[in-house]
């Protein structure tokens, strides 16, 4: 174990020095390249900003709108059929949007429920199944200015319910429950 704290102590600064050395035996103008660099992620920062802000204002909308937990109330007598904890809706709807809105929603699950309750693990396995869909595209698309991403979003959120159902199968049977 001490090996591997030592060899992640000293990774960066060894890649760092590498490229800085490499790039002094090729004779490359590294600073002005790293100027470029970061002058182009400026410039991709701001395009990106507008559809970001809108995202993210979005997300508090919702999540300050009461629209989570009247959904998980409809929706309920369907979750309670197949055994789908409804403490876990609100984890399933925000995923696709908003990673830092499901991270802390998926926290809450397991401070609430326990690392080792079903619900806990169902939320973990979530997390790790799925994408925040719309955050990914909203970033890749408005970068390289693509304004119909409709079949884009059907896909990707095709795949979210996907990773959401088989986290739950999958957890069902591993657990037996």
């Amino acid at each position: 174990m001490n090996i591997v704290n030592y060899i992640s102590t000293l990774a960066m600064p060894i890649t760092i020095l590498f490229i800085i050395l490499y790039a002094v035996k090729e004779k490359i103008e590294i600073f002005d390249l790293f100027l470029k660099g970061a002058t182009d992620g400026i410039e991709i920062t701001l395009k990106i900003f507008p559809t970001l802000i809108g995202l993210f204002l979005a997300i508090g909308m919702l999540n300050n709108s009461g629209i989570l937990d009247f959904t998980t109330t409809i929706i309920s007598p369907i979750l309670n059929i197949i055994g789908f904890p409804k403490e876990v809706v609100p984890l399933a709807i925000l995923r696709p949007i908003s990673g830092s809105a499901s991270m802390a929603i998926a926290t809450n699950i397991i401070k609430q429920n326990g690392v080792d309750s079903f619900i806990g693990i169902l939320a973990a396995v979530i997390m790790g199944s799925t994408e925040t869909t719309l955050y990914t595209i909203a970033v890749y698309t408005s970068s390289v200015k693509i304004k119909d991403t409709r079949g884009i979003i059907i896909a990707c959120l095709a795949a979210d319910i996907t990773g959401i159902m088989l986290s739950f199968l999958v957890c069902k049977l591993m657990l037996m429950i």
